[in-house]
């Protein structure tokens, strides 16, 4: 919490190795409980014994997840936006960031709903399932995308409390929409025999508890006369702020999801054996995404505080304990999956040529959050400052850099060039975000305490 003195003037705050577990321990553990969902929900529609259900399922959740993970935005400038109010101690504008994320997320969460027809018919056109399969995909996709207004709702609340740096209640959140939706699954699906349609209505029933829970949570700590205006929610400068900043982070969404697609393509001219192995190796990558992505939360929190708080040594001091804990985790989850990925491949799969091409490439995996690393706690500290033109434009200079070591690597040296690559992809990604760095952190410090 910052502290005021009789002016009204916000004191500088302590950035610990405490506070930085505070944010991202929490948000590791929850992120972690969403490969448990999916795990549950392929498990309950598994034991009915119909492929074509399961089929199904997994076009559906993949069409779900593409167009949700489309409006991450939302949960990223509401964290980064409420970051620098609670800097500045200021509730009023708090309360209004809150207000203007919810509305957005509303809005937007409505138009899915209206529009999931549309989606579901090109999601069938581009996925291609026919007979079984297709009903079971539409049966999914028809029931979760109800769930869209309560989903974008959630980002909303997730990113509003990890901007106010309380993670524990982050934590609380995910483990409630998981857990309900994991149990729900299992009630509806199995024990009552719904099927697939109980998946999804375990998954509806576990985002709307989800939102209620932070609607409480949230709205509880609220003081009425700190309430802002209509005019100040609507207020045409605000909102173009917030549109702008959106606008950028959800064109960098797009070109990351494009990088990880064209992997998936050029994997799959490399025939069935490789893509399997690939996908398999993608697993380290993802558990490792998850620390980082606890970090990056962390980063965030703490560089939109200082920036709100105008106190340069707090942003350095953050960006030095965030690095020091993603780098050194990195480094460690490296060696482990160095020692342990064998064990771990033949675990996740039981085919020996997908075990023997797995262990071949398990290098490239295993380095992935290392060469991560650094662009996982960069989104961090440009999300947390609204720097999100910054972001934008040098993503699409990793991009521009991934497609030419695409070009070079991948004809001469096959899966091995698409891991180069990918690792590649990585390294750019950090290193042209640290390079502006330092400009950006001068011109936002310039008058700094």
């Amino acid at each position: 919490m910052n502290v005021q003195d009789a002016s009204g003037r916000v004191l500088p705050f302590d950035v610990t190795h405490r506070l930085v577990l505070s944010i991202a321990l929490p948000m590791t553990l929850g992120f972690m409980t969403t490969p448990l969902l999916g795990l549950a929900d392929t498990a309950v529609v598994g034991h009915l014994g119909q492929p074509d259900a399961l089929a199904g399922l997994a076009i559906g959740a993949v069409l779900f997840d593409l167009i949700f993970a489309s409006f991450n935005f939302l949960r990223a400038s509401t964290t980064g936006l409420t970051a620098q109010a609670y800097g500045r101690h200021d509730r009023h504008e708090q309360q209004a960031v809150f207000w203007r994320a919810l509305i957005s997320a509303l809005g937007c969460g409505f138009l899915i709903v209206v529009l999931s027809p549309v989606l579901l018919w090109l999601g069938i056109k581009l996925m291609g399932p026919q007979g079984a399969i297709a009903d079971a995909t539409r049966t999914y996709f028809s029931i979760r995308m109800l769930s869209g207004p309560a989903a974008l709702a959630n980002y909303a609340l997730l990113g509003f409390v990890l901007g106010r740096g309380q993670g524990r209640i982050g934590l609380l959140l995910q483990t409630v929409i998981n857990g309900v939706n994991i149990a729900l699954a299992i009630f509806l699906g199995l024990w009552l025999g719904w099927g697939v349609a109980g998946v999804a209505w375990g998954t509806l029933i576990g985002e709307a508890t989800g939102t209620l829970l932070g609607l409480a949570i949230v709205i509880r700590s609220f003081a009425a006369e700190e309430r802002p205006a209509r005019a100040e929610l609507l207020s045409r400068s605000k909102l173009t702020q917030l549109f702008a900043l959106n606008r950028d982070i959800l064109i960098r969404t797009f070109v990351l999801i494009g990088a990880f697609t064209l992997m998936t393509r050029i994997g799959n001219s490399f025939g069935a054996v490789m893509l399997a192995a690939n996908a398999v190796l993608m697993n380290f990558f993802l558990l490792s995404g998850y620390y980082l992505d606890g970090l990056a939360n962390a980063a965030e929190q703490i560089t939109g505080r200082s920036i709100g708080a105008n106190y340069r040594p707090a942003f350095e001091r953050g960006l030095k304990l965030t690095g020091l804990w993603s780098f050194g985790l990195a480094l460690a989850a490296a060696v482990f999956f160095f020692t342990v990925g064998p064990a771990l491949i033949r675990l996740l799969t039981t085919s020996q040529e997908v075990r023997a091409a797995a262990e071949t490439y398990l290098p490239w995996a295993a380095v992935t959050g290392l060469t991560g690393a650094l662009a996982f706690l960069m989104d961090g500290v440009f999300i947390g400052a609204t720097w999100s033109r910054d972001m934008r434009n040098r993503m699409l200079m990793s991009f521009g850099g991934y497609l030419i070591a695409l070009a070079i690597l991948v004809p001469t040296l096959g899966n091995h060039g698409l891991w180069m690559a990918m690792n590649a992809f990585l390294l750019f990604r950090g290193i042209f975000l640290a390079m502006g760095l330092k400009k950006r952190a001068d011109q936002t410090f310039r008058f700094a305490q």
